[in-house]
């Protein structure tokens, strides 16, 4: 068989290989990718011996620290003894100890606990199973699914449906799922028009208005509770989560909650869901599940989900699975990283962030270029004013190039500058990322 070029010398490879297709960089002025070599707590370090503070967790997954000990250690031993079976008729110990410590963790009503690969396909699995529950349950009309204004859920297609027209959906529109959208809690671009301390939460009329009208054909409200990630780090009030929740009691439709980015302390608590005081009927989790460490999703679903599911009747089984479903290594990985929750004071050192976001954002939020700053637990951003740029202007490079001459890793969405970082990171360090986002603002034009 021909071969599309010679045997790769490893000495002499360098890490932007044409072979490879990095995401998001495809354009012919995107600078080249950094050639990474290993981390260690926040940082990063390159090939050329450069250093990185990771300010995004790495996508928003690394939670205590890049090469943590305790979970490379727990992968070894795991590795060791069992690295993947099958879990369609068998099943293994450590997924059986992670399902029942979650449970233990969840909010309220989440019984069980459905493994898959990523966070795209926990929200797959979770329309999935709100869309087949009511087939179960002999009202197959209920196909409608209601998502929110700025969503972002994933790039697989169902994912995709429910996230919000943008330029990562545009070549697809006519294979996307048709969904309905609700108002999103936008303050500083409120829907309705209005100012937070003067308003009623208006921007809930859409849902209710649309669930009043059409609410026996809908299967359920797909939300990420609290903050809306890609979409630009929108922060909502809780107020509004738990009128979406009461919403959907009252039309007896499901909400699904998509916790892929906001699960495992970064919003503040364990889960988003917990602020509000709202259980969900389904849940999405992924992204900082094993710590950093490996892909690993989880939909957990209320007991009346998964009974709807047990019958006689092989038609109303569940035909979902992934080949690395529950795969032991993921497993090994996550139960190390609630390990550290459990004895170290993780909550500590989130507060600890938290508290320095407050105390740098009202001084970038006075400056002239800066048209809205908004935080929640370890997350906080900085919107910039009108005019700035939309996720595709040249403002974002820009800004992250500038972040990488100083040694930090940062990535805006568009005109929104976050920083998220991983919880090991120390006040000094989250201060640096800090001072070289308000000099971006007098120096990135």
């Amino acid at each position: 068989m021909r071969q599309n070029g010679p045997m790769p010398d490893e000495a002499t490879l360098t890490l932007d290989a044409r072979a490879v297709w990095h995401p998001y960089t495809q354009m012919l002025t995107a600078a080249p990718p950094l050639a990474i070599a290993r981390g260690s707590g926040a940082w990063l370090i390159a090939e050329d011996g450069r250093r990185y503070l990771d300010a995004i967790s790495s996508w928003w997954v690394t939670l205590h620290g890049h090469a943590e000990p305790r979970i490379a250690a727990a992968i070894g031993r795991q590795a060791a003894e069992l690295e993947q079976v099958i879990f369609a008729g068998c099943a293994h110990r450590p997924a059986a100890l992670l399902a029942e410590r979650l449970r233990s963790r969840l909010p309220r009503g989440l019984e069980r606990i459905f493994f898959s690969d990523n966070g795209s396909t926990a929200v797959e699995v979770a329309i999935k199973l709100a869309l087949q529950y009511w087939h179960n349950l002999g009202q197959p009309q209920r196909q409608k699914i209601v998502t929110l204004e700025h969503a972002y859920h994933g790039d697989t297609f169902a994912a995709m449906s429910a996230s919000a027209e943008s330029h990562f959906t545009a070549p697809f529109a006519a294979w996307r799922l048709p969904v309905e959208r609700a108002h999103a809690a936008y303050c500083y671009r409120c829907p309705a028009g209005l100012k937070r301390e003067h308003c009623a939460l208006e921007c809930l009329s859409r849902l209710e208005t649309l669930l009043a009208a059409t609410g026996e054909d809908v299967a359920a409200v797909l939300v990420e509770p609290l903050l809306q990630g890609a979409g630009g780090m929108i922060v909502h009030p809780v107020e509004f989560l738990q009128g979406v929740k009461r919403l959907c009691d009252r039309q007896g439709v499901l909400l699904i909650a998509d916790e892929v980015l906001t699960g495992f302390g970064r919003t503040g608590a364990m889960f988003a869901c917990e602020l509000a005081g709202v259980a969900p009927d389904l849940l999405c989790l992924s992204k900082g599940l094993t710590g950093g460490f490996l892909p690993m999703a989880v939909t957990a679903a209320s007991a009346k989900i998964y009974d709807a599911f047990l019958s006689r009747d092989r038609r109303k089984t569940f035909f979902h699975g992934h080949s690395y479903t529950a795969n032991p290594l993921g497993c090994a990985a996550a139960l190390a990283s609630l390990d550290i929750f459990d004895s170290e004071p993780v909550f500590e050192r989130i507060a600890r962030i938290a508290a320095v976001h407050a105390e740098r954002l009202p001084a970038l939020a006075a400056h002239p270029r800066a048209g809205d700053a908004r935080q929640i637990g370890t997350m906080a951003a900085l919107e910039l004013a009108e005019g700035e740029g939309d996720y595709l202007a040249g403002i974002g490079p820009r800004l992250q190039a500038f972040y990488l001459e100083r040694g930090i890793l940062l990535r805006p969405l568009g005109g929104v500058i976050y920083v998220l970082p991983p919880y090991c990171i120390t006040p000094e360090e989250l201060h640096r990322v800090w001072d070289a986002i308000a000099e971006s603002l007098e120096r990135v034009a």
